[in-house]
């Protein structure tokens, strides 16, 4: 067996007690990659996790041929971009097993308190925002999106549903990024910018117009900022 940890954590960490855990499915197994992955929400104590569950479910590369489970990708990603300082969900265990009838593999993380998804912040909280509230939303997602890209990262899946943010009434606002089985690096910033900008502008849910001008150019401003000398800045 191929086993990955994580993080240190006093919650049960055995292979079989994840696989075996029951709860509510959030998204129900779905068949493609040769094999099915799902995701259900676990409830221990006062903890609310979800789990991936996958059996095959595989990707290739040029370093794994053969593939190797998504979530084992995903977890991996979670890591790098937790180094950088990129919010993303805590990670409470990772692991993957090869079994006679093939891959299966686990990916737990507790669940983002005091967060909804892009989509659902559009469909309810933002309607009765401030424009200082949208303002901030907007540039967080911005400065968040242009650390991912200068660090070379791509998401992949850079959908509305996969961007998750907190707007406290206290003006603040907050992001981090969910849903990191298809994030790899890339060779130039400008691969990893382009091809996640342009996806999250055909995914973008029921961002208008108008906010999507505003992410647009409180992103540009992020990414420029990066290559101002420091000397400019005095």
């Amino acid at each position: 067996m191929m086993a990955t940890r994580s993080l240190t954590d006093p919650m049960p960490a055995d292979f079989d007690n994840w696989w075996l855990a029951k709860g509510q499915w959030v998204e129900p197994p779905n068949l493609r990659r040769g094999g099915d992955s799902g995701v259900q929400l676990i409830v221990r104590g006062n903890e609310f996790l979800y789990c991936k569950r996958q059996s095959g479910h595989l990707y290739r590369s040029l370093r794994h041929p053969w593939g190797q489970p998504t979530a084992l990708r995903e977890l991996q990603a979670y890591r790098a971009l937790a180094d950088i300082g990129l919010p993303v969900p805590q990670v409470v265990y990772g692991a993957a097993r090869k079994t006679p009838a093939g891959w299966q593999a686990l990916l737990v993380t507790r669940r983002l308190e005091g967060y909804c998804s892009l989509d659902e912040w559009y469909a309810g909280p933002a309607a009765k925002a401030s424009g200082e509230q949208r303002q901030a939303v907007l540039e967080c997602l911005a400065d968040c999106l242009a650390r991912l890209h200068r660090h070379r990262w791509q998401h992949g899946c850079l959908y509305a549903k996969h961007i998750f943010v907190a707007a406290p009434a206290d003006g603040s606002a907050g992001v981090a990024l969910i849903d990191l089985e298809k994030a790899r690096r890339r060779l130039t910033v400008a691969g990893a910018s382009q091809r996640d900008i342009g996806q999250l502008a055909r995914h973008r849910g029921a961002m208008p117009e108008a906010d999507w001008a505003l992410l647009l150019a409180a992103y540009q401003r992020a990414m420029a900022a990066a290559h101002r000398p420091a000397s400019a800045e005095l």
